[in-house]
């Protein structure tokens, strides 16, 4: 049952219309077709958690300085979610399998590329190629879900499966990242993707049928813009970060973004298949959701991509014991998030995002109490619970006001966007807090306590500027508790429930 909640409340109404009934396909071996695309979600859910844990050994490999090091994150984020709604429309017109053939090579290919590389120049571009070909395979993950599994007990199965591997990929990621790093090496986690990517190009033309296509134009000019406006506008941010802000380079790299993103706007308002549906920002709901979206997106990134350092450089902490500490956090938003949804129709989303975010906001507030002695039982283990709490009850909340409402044949762009904003949100605010970290960083270098030895001191620095970007990051998540009292009441559409042995099947 809490599998069905799950899906029910992130995924029923995104998903439902995505299909026409006549794109529906009959299927031979279900089993075998749910394996194989939720292989594919999985391997996708886990590559950003997966490379989290391996960052400080990547630094040291490959040269990276510590503010740099956030575009091993961000490279994969800005092209995953700058292509997303591209991607999906490619699965529309060449069929979905098709799709996912095509994004699993290119994401095969970028994880091997990856794993090879001697500098941090290389790394970088297959990480923005792998984004690529995630940009591509993730739409048809559900696409493929609702086109063969026509009846409504076995789509709501598949669909709750979905949604326990996407709850708890976070989890999986830190773990398998830690125990990779640990064993093997930082390569590995580019490395694990090969064979399942092998595997899943072997597979799909064996038990997956073909979609129908639907005609359709590219939006070529739009994907181009918006992801190259936001690569910029990161690299300003990453620039001011290391060079301050009246660099030329920071300062031209801000004005391209600017011109870029009004460029995107022309495209998208004069195109007649636009990759981004500007309507759906018209709505208070929906352009107050998007918002809290990327700022909780922003906060959360930030806090993985911190604390992975932290616990590693600073207390000392294997890979494979970073990963476990992330576990708490991992399955308390899986079952928080069923818990959520069971509240939903009595609180209201209103409610649960109000009260998710206000969680994360104490959450990093606590973060930003931590020192270089700060123990994980006494200091770290509190805030990863109240984060865990507030991050499932405030996605459960957020995704219904996004997706009540929508017209069934806006649903699929709606469901796209709110997937784009996760990813740059992501990305934007890792850069933002990244800048922070830098600054907080070179302000603590100069006030080093007297007797500390050169590790030390370097620990106190890194600890300075990692507490300073978490108390940002709180800042941005209570603008999130502030948006959510500018919302309109939205009414989820009723649950489709399921009997305990039907969810259990």
């Amino acid at each position: 049952m809490r599998e069905q909640s799950i899906a029910n409340s992130h995924a029923q109404h995104p998903l439902s219309p995505t299909a026409s009934p006549e794109a529906t396909v009959p299927v031979r071996r279900p089993g075998m077709v749910l394996a194989i695309v939720l292989a594919l979600q999985t391997m996708l859910i886990l590559d950003v958690n997966v490379v989290n844990i391996a960052l400080p050994d990547l630094r040291l490999a490959l040269g990276f300085t510590p503010t740099g090091l956030s575009w091993v994150l961000s490279s994969y984020l800005l092209t995953f979610g700058g292509l997303l709604l591209l991607g999906g429309r490619v699965g529309d017109v060449v069929g979905h399998r098709r799709g996912m053939v095509a994004g699993v090579a290119v994401f095969t290919v970028a994880s091997l590329l990856g794993g090879l590389a001697t500098s941090a120049g290389w790394l970088l571009t297959a990480r923005a190629l792998q984004g690529v070909g995630a940009a591509i395979a993730a739409p048809t993950v559900l696409a493929l879900i609702t086109t063969h599994f026509t009846d409504e007990r076995a789509r709501a199965r598949a669909l709750g499966a979905y949604a326990a591997v996407s709850g708890s990929g976070a989890a999986v990621g830190l773990i398998g990242g830690g125990v990779l790093t640990d064993l093997l090496s930082w390569r590995w986690v580019l490395f694990i993707n090969v064979p399942i990517g092998v595997v899943l190009l072997v597979l799909t033309p064996m038990f997956i049928h073909e979609t129908k296509r639907a005609p359709g134009r590219f939006d070529l000019a739009g994907a181009l813009t918006s992801t190259a406006g936001m690569t910029s506008l990161v690299y300003g941010f990453i620039r001011a970060s290391e060079s301050g802000w009246g660099d030329g380079l920071t300062l031209g790299s801000f004005a391209l973004a600017i011109a870029l993103i009004v460029v995107f706007y022309f495209v998208e308002t004069h195109a007649r298949q636009p990759i981004t549906p500007l309507r759906l920002f018209a709505d208070r709901n929906r352009a107050t959701g998007y918002l809290s979206l990327l700022f909780v997106m922003a906060a959360g990134n930030s806090m993985f991509f911190f604390l992975t350092q932290f616990l590693q450089e600073v207390r000392g902490f294997s890979p494979i014991q970073a990963g476990l500490a992330f576990v708490p956090l991992a399955l308390l938003i899986l079952v928080t998030s069923g818990l959520a949804a069971k509240w939903l129709p009595r609180t209201g989303p209103r409610v649960l995002t109000a009260a998710g975010a206000a969680a994360i906001s104490v959450s990093l507030v606590w973060f930003a109490q931590l020192d270089q002695e700060s123990g994980y039982a006494s200091a770290l283990l509190g805030p990863l619970v109240v984060a865990g709490i507030g991050m499932g009850t405030l996605l459960v909340g957020v995704t219904t006001i996004l997706m009540s409402g929508i017209a069934p044949e806006e649903a699929g762009a709606a469901s796209g966007l709110l997937n784009v904003m996760q990813q740059i949100g992501g990305a934007l605010g890792l850069a933002i807090m990244v800048t922070v970290f830098g600054a907080a960083g070179r302000d603590a270098a100069q006030s080093v306590p007297a007797g500390l030895s050169e590790q030390g001191a370097a620990d106190f620095v890194l600890t300075e500027g990692v507490t300073t970007a978490f108390a940002w990051g709180a800042g941005f998540t209570a603008l999130t508790i502030a948006l959510a009292f500018v919302m309109r009441e939205a009414t989820p559409a009723p649950a489709v429930e399921a009997t305990d042995a039907e969810a259990t099947s």
